[in-house]
């Protein structure tokens, strides 16, 4: 099959999730897939190197996961929902991963969602609701 240049490949910022690049990363979401079940995700924080010699990953797809450089994992062709069962196990949060996408952390990024919003509050006053 051949791929043709879409409009879209070209905005700023943006990783379009389409044909070819799940293509590119089929045994990485396959990886992250497999991670809905507890025994596999267990399998994988144990070691995951290991885990993503299982499925085959190349070396830039592994060590960008081993590395938990998510904006990159992104990039490769991870579906999004996929990584949040890589995410939310180890104990990361949506907001958490957001501001790795954003290279700021968590409190800063929290404040970024919060001066968006157009809110009058703090985000310490968001803390039990933002939980994510």
């Amino acid at each position: 099959m051949v791929w043709t240049e879409k409009e879209y490949h070209s905005i700023p910022g943006t990783y379009v999730f389409d044909g070819k690049r799940s293509a590119s990363a089929y045994a990485l979401n396959k990886l992250l897939y497999s991670l809905n079940e507890e025994e596999n995700r267990a399998e994988y924080h144990a070691d995951p190197a290991k885990y993503a010699d299982k499925y085959g990953l190349p070396d830039e797809h592994k060590n960008a996961l081993i590395n938990g450089e998510f904006l990159k994992v992104l990039h490769l062709g991870a579906n999004i929902y996929y990584m949040a069962k890589l995410a939310v196990p180890a104990g990361l949060s949506v907001q958490d991963v957001g501001a790795a996408f954003h290279g700021k952390t968590t409190e800063e990024f929290l404040q970024h969602l919060l001066d968006q919003s157009g809110f009058q509050t703090e985000i310490k006053d968001l803390k039990g609701y933002w939980n994510g």
